[in-house]
């Protein structure tokens, strides 16, 4: 298992880190078995495989349940969890008690918060052994207030993510994610900030990226960002319960090959 030092190490070394967002078992362990660097438990589960509207309906059993799932697929791999909306921003004991319960229960290696204005929250969980990673640029569970849409456009805007990035660097988070930010300005932060950055629509400038494992294999998504490039395609999924349906309804399915021959019923009627 990658651990801590070993990504601080890979950036300082220029190695690049590779991230996908996984929510359960299966995918837990095809991102395990293709020797990504770390799984993110994202609260955009939500979405992709609970089929709510967005992130904010997301529970803290919601995270804890799909947490322990990937964890049990991806035993050696480095996993952060989300915080999700309502458990971190409230006051500092609530927020380290659902931090300590996240921790503690979903087998996590880091929590992820988002915004720049969770210092207090993330020098307080450093402090009690909690690792986080922070999240800046577009933040999903504050887009009712921002929008889906590129942050970091105007010099007043820029020059908060970079204040931000450097704020929470120094609060003691071990990585950080930019979402949805221009290139040059994600590659200003990397380099300026000792730990590492992956990006997601950030550009390449960043230390690594991350991808939604359901965005970059089409798997039951009607549309990807436009920083979403597609490595496989799960679609024909539809197309092929189909057929399975069309092949029970005509006896196609289940044919010999597909079946357990033995003639028992000759055998018991033989005991009558």
């Amino acid at each position: 298992m990658k651990k801590l030092r070993d990504l601080q190490q890979m950036k300082d070394a220029h190695e690049k880190i590779s991230m996908v967002t996984a929510y359960d078992y299966p995918s837990a362990k095809q991102v395990e078995a293709a020797g990504i660097d770390m799984i993110l438990v994202g609260d955009s589960l939500g979405m992709t495989v609970l089929g709510y509207e967005s992130t904010v309906e997301v529970t803290l059993d919601d995270m804890l349940h799909h947490g322990k799932a990937v964890r049990r697929g991806a035993p050696n791999t480095f996993v952060v969890v989300d915080m999700p909306f309502g458990t971190v921003g409230i006051d500092l004991a609530t927020d380290l008690k659902n931090a300590k319960v996240l921790y503690q229960q979903s087998g996590a290696n880091a929590l992820k918060v988002e915004g720049g204005h969770l210092t207090s929250f993330i020098q307080q969980a450093t402090y009690l052994g909690i690792p986080i990673v922070g999240h800046l640029g577009l933040t999903p569970q504050s887009v009712g207030v921002m929008g889906y849409r590129m942050q970091g456009a105007t010099k007043e805007d820029a020059q908060k993510l970079i204040d931000d990035a450097q704020a929470v660097a120094q609060a003691g988070a071990v990585a950080l994610v930019l979402e949805a930010v221009p290139s040059d300005l994600a590659q200003h932060i990397s380099e300026q900030i000792e730990i590492p950055v992956i990006g997601i629509g950030a550009g390449k400038g960043t230390d690594g990226q991350v991808l939604v494992y359901h965005d970059m294999l089409n798997y039951g998504v009607e549309r990807t960002a436009k920083f979403v490039k597609q490595y496989g395609d799960f679609s024909n999924g539809v197309a092929a319960l189909k057929q399975y349906g069309d092949d029970v309804k005509s006896s196609a399915f289940p044919s010999e090959q597909y079946t357990y021959q033995k003639q028992i019923m000759h055998e018991v009627e033989q005991e009558r």
